[in-house]
Formats: C-alpha cells, structure tokens, sequence
C-alpha cells in the first residue's frame, strides 16, 4: 500500500530554515514524481516544488525560487525540501504528493489533480 509521510515542519523565525521530509513505502521512489504543496488558513493548496522520477527535472513555484530546494535519495526513499530565508507568508501546512510515472521520467506536473497519492501534512509557521 502506498503510503507518504511528511516530517521537519514547525515554527521558525523569519530568515530561518527548515528541512521538510517525505518518506515514501508501497513503492520505489524511481517510479514516481514528488512534488511539495502548501496550503495557508483559507486559501487553496498552491504547488511549490516538484521532482520528476528520474530525479533530472525540477520545478519551482516563482514565490520560493532561489530559496527552497527539493532533492531526492532513492536508497532512504525520501525527498526533502530545504527551505531557507523563510517568509511569513510560507506559512501553511505543507503535503508531499507522488505522482506515478509509467516512463515519463522527466514530467513534473503541476496540478494537484494529477498527483496520486498523499501525505497527511505537515505544519510549518513562519513568525517572530
């Protein structure tokens, strides 16, 4: 059974960093693309960052490009998110989502409609 789990979330100051994490069972983490969405109190889920399955495509929301970075290791089956010079506005519980490939290693979709399977979320607070 495929299962997510995220982990890393909490409160920071502004200009902090965390580390979210993904870990990944009921599948091989080559098989699928992983992407990280957040959603804020009251607003829709916003894609941030998404891996494709070969791990060679990345992709990037333009309101974190330069400060998170998503990376990936096969052996732990786990995907990370680095976060640093966090803003408020990053606030919101974080989700991984896998996206099962079947040979489109380097497709990263955007869509929360396209994704598979979910994590239950993590919280991330951003405040002095």
């Amino acid at each position: 059974q495929a299962r997510l789990v995220e982990s890393g979330g909490g409160l920071v100051q502004p200009g902090g960093s965390l580390r979210l994490s993904c870990a990944v069972s009921g599948f091989t983490l080559d098989r699928v693309a992983i992407a990280w969405f957040r959603q804020a109190r009251g607003k829709g889920r916003e894609g941030v960052s998404c891996i494709s399955s070969s791990g060679e495509t990345t992709y990037y929301a333009d309101s974190v490009q330069g400060r998170f970075t998503i990376s990936r290791d096969n052996v732990k089956d786990t995907v990370y998110l680095q976060m640093n010079s966090l803003k408020s506005e990053d606030t919101g519980v974080y989700y991984c989502a896998a996206y099962v490939s079947e040979g489109r290693y380097y497709y990263t979709p955007r869509e929360p409609n396209d994704f598979d399977y979910w994590g239950q979320g993590t919280q991330v607070t951003v405040s002095s």
